[in-house]
């Protein structure tokens, strides 16, 4: 391949990496950063691999267990668990917004 046909490749990937970022909306990048802060000690936060706590489950997996928009009033009241690992939080409205769009981009 010429150098004329690696820089166009270059720029091909750089607009396919750079359009997929661009589409995921300042609400879920907020959200994605507020369980990563809090929750990612204990629950995995991507799509794939364990929750580094065993009896926390993914965040993935949640809308199996709770329909997204019933997690808003957990939030709301702040998020508990029936286990002693698991601390409490309490977040503002505009977190919680973002705490819901980051849940449902992993649908």
């Amino acid at each position: 391949m010429n150098a004329l046909g690696i820089g166009s490749a270059a720029i091909t990937v750089f607009f396919l990496v750079h359009a997929g970022a661009a589409q995921t909306s300042p609400e879920v990048l907020r959200g994605q950063t507020l369980v990563q802060t809090h929750c990612s000690e204990c629950h995995v936060v991507g799509k794939t691999d364990a929750s580094p706590l065993s009896v926390a489950p993914p965040l993935r997996n949640f809308h199996e267990r709770y329909p997204v928009e019933h997690l808003e009033e957990a939030f709301v009241e702040c998020i508990y668990s029936g286990h002693s690992e698991m601390p409490q939080f309490q977040f503002e409205p505009d977190q919680i917004n973002d705490l819901i769009a980051f849940q449902k981009s992993l649908n």
